[in-house]
């Protein structure tokens, strides 16, 4: 199991680049820089122009800049709309739920280590991400 997809790590990566930028951006020059596939970066982005995190433009002058500050999208945004939500205690065997799911002492410090992974999440913000950078936390490298 992993506790953030593809698609979520790319998102991330895609929003740090927009972040602050008042000119719209190519998705092509996000793609080269960040080290996204050309066209899973268009699709991840057609889901953020639908979610209202950026907006895009045809043309010469086109591509995609972020529409909301980056202090307000959390990690825990981006991670319900690219995966889902995380979850640990799915309780499924051979797609049925499992019959001890009621009493299960297991699910329930799985959902208790949920709970506190999506609070943890939900404190992360893109602006975060970046502070961190700009901090020399992170290699920059990496972003």
């Amino acid at each position: 199991m992993k506790l953030l997809t593809k698609h979520t790590d790319y998102a991330v990566r895609a929003l740090m680049a927009l972040a602050g930028q008042k000119l719209y951006i190519p998705a092509k020059e996000i793609s080269e820089k960040q080290g996204i596939p050309h066209q899973f970066l268009r699709g991840l982005l057609q889901q953020m122009v639908h979610h209202g995190l950026v907006e895009s433009k045809l043309g010469p002058t086109g591509g995609v800049k972020m529409i909301v500050e980056a202090d307000t999208v959390k990690l825990l945004d981006l991670v319900e709309i690219f995966q889902e939500g995380i979850e640990f205690a799915e309780c499924l065997f051979r797609d049925k739920v499992c019959q001890n799911r009621p009493t299960c002492v297991l699910r329930t410090e799985l959902l208790r280590i949920e709970k506190i992974v999506n609070d943890e999440l939900s404190n992360i913000t893109i602006q975060t991400l970046i502070d961190r950078l700009d901090e020399n936390i992170c290699p920059k490298g990496l972003i």
